[in-house]
């Protein structure tokens, strides 16, 4: 494949991951209801096991499926910015305990599910032989 057509791709691919995110943050969150923002803390953890999974996969995976995947996919589907944006919302209207638990959520258990995943992926690859 070209570098030209992996960037394609890949680009496609992240747009394809922010459509699920959007769509997943809708049917499980409340954000746009001041709520507490449960959709994209799902959409973190469940991103992170994915991306764990798929390095723990390691020689499984093609390289070329994996930056698409990896970089595109799920680099799309996961973010930062809405739970620094979400966690500073929180904050100025005086919510600091959902602010601090969707802040340190967020990196506890997104931690916690991509070294989940990396250890699922890992398994496999050694059920598969490949480790």
């Amino acid at each position: 494949m070209s570098r030209w057509l992996e960037l394609l791709v890949v680009a496609v691919a992240g747009g394809a991951g922010a459509g699920l995110r959007y769509v997943l943050d809708r049917v499980i969150g409340t954000r746009g209801r001041g709520g507490f923002p449960l959709g994209i803390l799902v959409v973190n953890i469940t991103g992170s096991l994915a991306l764990g999974l798929l390095t723990g996969l390691g020689t499984l995976v093609a390289p070329q499926l994996a930056v698409v995947l990896g970089t595109g996919l799920l680099g799309g589907y996961t973010t930062f910015s809405a739970v620094s944006v979400d966690s500073v919302l929180l904050a100025e209207r005086g919510r600091w305990r959902d602010a601090a638990a969707d802040l340190f959520g967020t990196l506890v258990l997104c931690v916690a599910a991509a070294a989940a995943g990396v250890g699922a992926g890992l398994w496999i690859a050694a059920a598969a032989g490949a480790v």
